[in-house]
């Protein structure tokens, strides 16, 4: 599953992992970022080394983006990372990360390509910069290349304090709610309804305020959400599963956003 394209934007490239060098940098990124900031943890975490790791690593593609400035430094050089896997590699690990959380039954039945995102993070260094966007452009490179029709992915709002979020999820159920044909539902062990707070008792600004950004810049890009939340106490968050369908992106944000080379 290994690909040599790269996007680079001076100084940061955004690639696919090219070795298990790559993949640890990501892997200890993603600790510092899911287990040391925002309190998760996992069967496979290993404290020890500083690693955040499952078992689906293997069946994924991983976009690192890598500072040069650390590239002689060995763990160090990725500072924001994408982790996407194709149908071949869910057959390969027997399912989709995500269906541990949602019945992805109407994605898998639509005969159409899919691509799963996750474990999306950036170096604190690097948030609310360009890095974000250079990575954007390195995924919409890749779903160019695999000819991607849909992709989704579980997204996270930091903690499992329901009252807290209801504003936001009830925001994302009124307004955001997957067309049925590709709506997937969180399962029943831990399905949260999202339809908490009328619509016409939100205030959609301060909810949206409260959105993660992540979250807010996939529905920029035309991204809608599935039936429920899930919660994930391993984690410490409440998830929301993202779909998006790559010929309804709105074409603005497209080029802004996810860039692919002619």
């Amino acid at each position: 599953m290994r690909e040599e394209t790269s996007i680079n934007v001076s100084p940061l490239v955004a690639r696919v992992a090219r070795d298990q060098n790559d993949i640890l940098a990501a892997q200890r990124l993603r600790y510092q970022v899911f287990v040391k900031e925002l309190g998760g943890s996992g069967a496979m975490v290993d404290h020890a080394a500083q690693l955040e790791t499952d078992r689906f690593d293997p069946y994924f593609d991983h976009i690192v983006l890598v500072d040069p400035d650390k590239s002689a430094t060995v763990g160090d050089h990725v500072v924001g990372v994408y982790r996407v896997m194709r149908l071949s590699g869910a057959v390969a690990a027997g399912q989709f990360y995500s269906e541990d959380e949602y019945d992805l039954t109407v994605l898998r039945r639509s005969g159409r390509r899919l691509l799963e995102l996750g474990r999306s993070c950036l170096h604190p260094d690097h948030r609310g910069g360009a890095a974000m966007v250079v990575l954007w452009n390195a995924l919409a490179d890749y779903v160019k290349r695999h000819g991607i029709e849909v992709m989704f992915g579980v997204a996270s709002f930091h903690g499992t304090d329901i009252a807290a979020l209801a504003p936001a999820l009830s925001l994302l159920h009124h307004r955001h709610l997957a067309p049925a044909d590709l709506r997937p539902r969180a399962r029943a062990g831990a399905y949260q309804p999202m339809d908490l707070v009328p619509p016409d008792q939100i205030d959609r600004a301060a909810a949206m305020r409260s959105v993660p950004p992540l979250i807010k810049a996939y529905l920029k890009l035309g991204g809608c959400v599935g039936d429920g939340a899930y919660i994930d106490r391993a984690f410490n968050t409440t998830d929301v599963c993202l779909v998006m369908d790559t010929a309804q992106m709105n074409a603005q944000q497209t080029n802004l956003y996810l860039r692919a080379r002619g």
